[in-house]
């Protein structure tokens, strides 16, 4: 039996230097110490004179009781990794050197919030509940140094907690993180450690999307087929697939538990279920046969609602997932779902009528219903995308506004709870810095700024309906995110800013006192071994030509400080600080990197840079509008995988619009183009393609051999005299990374240096 087969992607870059770091000197003050650094900012807080110093005979008291153990149990071993032993428990409070847990009702913060006193004599944590003694407790942990994060034993620490007074609570009640483990499978190991992370910032829900077009990712016992053959499919050509046994769920949902956190299955209908229809196509309106989808986008092909097997399929499986997940809420998805098949399908059509539906809008709605049936026999509230509410919401159901806050408002005014998780601020699939220096991302663009600064309440809502928003969430889709390296590189640091969001007052919340907090919050991610995002250095391309002398400036999307060298070093420690335009004269090799205040670096930039002068234009007689093509069929992964172009079809095309009728991605193949360019002006010129590789004057200007080509990281630039310059253009018709390159379709950009903007090449300016 296949349980996960990991493909070897040759992506943006190698991990080892995408994700490097390097750390502060241990010689130095560690400065993210100093002061109070808790995330999320806590209601209130009133500092006082003197700390408390914890020590390897510091007492834990607590009566014992079901919740009080889970807390206390938490908080030892935590303890007995950094000092090398578990501290001693005790009943009653000595009176002085101890930490105190306690339920009181005298703490009037509700059910997860908590009351928190730190004296030089002992610690107070109480609560009227075992959560909030839970968060009260990593709290306190947020007030020790941040090495309490250690794996391992720590020497040469002052274990010391300030003095204060802290009364908190949250402001949302669902404050989440999602997680789209179907595009990308992402381990058992890897899910338990954002638990971890996410139980330090108060997280209280796990969102897991188990299902979807491109894999079925739980064990159903009753319909195996959903993941022996569902949860398999083809990239490249090799087999990827993934699944977790009914045992793993299991695990992962008591882990959860441990930290306080409920997990919320997803299991997707009635669209995004061509994974399921691969296994029992007959569950379909076409009735198959099918693949599990292998390239990202919406698929045509969904459950079909005109026939009852669909809906005895859907409870048999409901029944099996509803007793892993003992949370009240279960998310049926509801996105997405194309009518298509519905409008040609006579069952559907059949139902359509029986029913007195008006539209397939209304027989979506009908669907939704039905599984809200199945999920209330089953005591559980379904919640589901904002598409359930067209044709008309399921009398219980909550919503997920994701297409922006439209619906989450509608929903609201109609009385229904709502999570607010609009694109344009909680998708933590967008680039969160420049698509050119960036790993290869499903676009949207979202800083960390932008995540902070979310209100999940809109102006628009009255009062009395904004009691129905619940709260938000992070959501992590994972099309583009091909590694568990990738997929942390994408959610840090903005879920911790949207874990702020949902706990902390709006009239508390300040970005710069975030940022501040952050390098102490960054130490603790380290001991986590998160793989978090540190901004790069944005601006030039990766290779930079001028005639006489160039000024390149750089930028980061949050205050970070950047060093560099131009001797051919990596930079580091000594090496120069960036505090404006770097000037050049001759060529150059210029290595730049962002370091935050802990000491860590991102990944090393490297800029070449060429004096040039510019490549005489040719004059080519009777030149026409066109490029002569050579063309192969079969697929190919690699530039280097096309062998030699004897035998090639070849083709000269006088209209480059033939290009995008002669492909389809089912269909693969490559094509070689050549023939000449058309500069009209002397200048150097930048030159932006997702196509494989493009040559002009006899150079390779761009390669994209090898990475995923959805957004061009490799522009370059090159000086141009006037006149016709050879070319030569590589375009490998294939999916890679789920993403077909016909779909760029022929395209090549470009500007003069010193314009904003990239225009696209007129395909006049194409010769042969």
């Amino acid at each position: 039996m296949l349980r996960i087969q990991l493909k070897n992607f040759i992506i943006l870059l190698t991990i080892g230097v995408l994700f490097s770091t390097c750390n502060a000197p241990k010689n130095e003050i560690k400065v993210y110490n100093k002061g109070l650094h808790i995330v999320p900012l806590p209601l209130e807080i009133t500092e006082n004179e003197g700390v408390f110093s914890l020590n390897a005979k510091t007492k834990i008291i607590a009566q014992s009781s079901d919740g009080l153990d889970r807390v206390t149990t938490f908080f030892n071993k935590r303890m007995a990794t950094v000092f090398g032993k578990k501290l001693a428990i005790a009943t009653d409070a000595p009176s002085k050197n101890y930490i105190q847990f306690s339920l009181d009702e005298s703490c009037d913060q509700g059910v997860e919030g908590y009351c928190l006193s730190v004296t030089p004599d002992g610690v107070n944590v109480k609560s009227v509940s075992p959560r909030g003694l839970y968060y009260g407790m990593q709290t306190l942990l947020q007030l020790l140094p941040a090495e309490v994060e250690s794996k391992s034993k720590v020497a040469g620490i002052d274990w010391d907690i300030p003095s204060v007074e802290i009364m908190d609570k949250p402001r949302f009640k669902w404050r989440g993180m999602h997680l789209d483990v179907c595009r990308h499978f992402l381990s058992v190991d890897f899910i338990k450690k954002q638990l971890d992370v996410m139980a330090l910032y108060k997280l209280n829900t796990f969102h897991w999307h188990l299902t979807e077009d491109q894999g079925w990712r739980i064990e159903i016992k009753k319909y195996p087929k959903l993941t022996e053959i569902g949860s398999i499919r083809l990239d490249e050509g090799k087999e990827y697939g993934g699944y977790y046994t009914q045992e793993e769920i299991k695990e992962v949902v008591a882990y959860a538990a441990e930290r306080f956190i409920d997990v919320v299955p997803e299991i997707e209908l009635p669209g995004h279920s061509l994974a399921a229809l691969t296994g029992y196509p007959a569950l379909s309106c076409a009735g198959g046969p099918f693949e599990v989808r292998n390239v990202w986008g919406v698929e045509p092909d969904i459950f079909c609602a005109g026939q009852e097997e669909t809906f005895g399929f859907l409870e048999d499986v409901i029944d099996e997932v509803t007793q892993l997940f003992p949370y009240e809420y279960f998310h049926i998805g509801g996105d997405e779902a194309p009518k298509d098949r519905w409008k040609t399908c006579s069952k559907c059509q059949r139902r359509i009528k029986q029913e007195g539906l008006a539209d397939e809008h209304e027989l979506q709605s009908y669907f939704i219903k039905r599984a809200e049936t199945i999920l209330q026999k089953r005591n559980k509230k379904l919640i589901g995308w904002d598409e359930i509410l067209e044709g008309g919401l399921a009398p219980t159901a909550a919503v997920m506004s994701w297409r922006g806050e439209k619906g989450g408002i509608e929903a609201a005014e109609q009385g229904h709870d709502v999570v607010m998780t609009p694109g344009n601020w909680v998708y933590l699939d967008h680039y969160q810095g420049s698509s050119k220096v960036e790993p290869v991302a499903i676009g949207g663009y979202t800083t960390l700024e932008e995540s902070y600064g979310y209100e999940p309440i809109p102006n628009e809502l009255e009062p009395e309906k904004a009691k129905h928003i619940l709260g938000t969430q992070g959501n992590v889709w994972t099309e583009y995110m091909y590694t568990p390296e990738i997929a942390e590189y994408r959610i840090y640091p903005r879920i911790i800013a949207l874990a702020e969001v949902g706990w902390t007052d709006k009239n508390r919340k300040d970005f710069t006192g975030f940022l501040a907090r952050m390098n102490n919050q960054f130490v603790r991610l380290d001991h986590h071994n998160i793989n978090y995002h540190v901004p790069l250095p944005e601006g030039p391309s990766n290779n930079v030509a001028f005639l006489d002398s160039i000024a390149l400036t750089f930028t980061t999307t949050r205050p970070v400080d950047m060093i560099y060298t131009t001797d051919g070093s990596e930079p580091g420690e000594g090496s120069s600080a960036y505090t404006g335009p770097l000037s050049f004269s001759d060529h150059a090799t210029l290595k730049i990197r962002s370091v935050l205040a802990t000491g860590k670096m991102s990944e090393v930039r490297t800029i070449n840079i060429r004096k040039e002068i510019p490549h005489p234009g040719l004059t080519v007689d009777n030149a026409k509008p066109g490029l002569k093509l050579s063309r192969k069929e079969g697929a190919f992964y690699s530039v280097a995988s096309l062998g030699v172009t004897d035998s090639w079809e070849e083709k000269t095309l006088s209209d480059l619009k033939e290009v995008l009728g002669m492909f389809d991605y089912k269909e693969p193949g490559a094509a070689i183009f050549s023939g000449y360019l058309e500069i009209t002006d002397e200048a150097v010129y930048e030159f932006s393609t997702d196509l494989d590789q493009f040559f002009i004057g006899g150079r390779k200007l761009i390669d994209n051999d090898g990475e995923v080509k959805r957004y061009s990281r490799n522009d370059a630039s090159i000086a141009l005299g006037k006149g016709l310059h050879p070319i030569r253009i590589v375009f490998l018709n294939n999916v890679y990374g789920g993403w077909p390159q016909i779909w760029n379709g022929f395209r090549i950009s470009y500007r003069k240096q010193g314009a904003e903007k990239f225009k696209l090449v007129p395909v006049e300016r194409f010769k042969h």
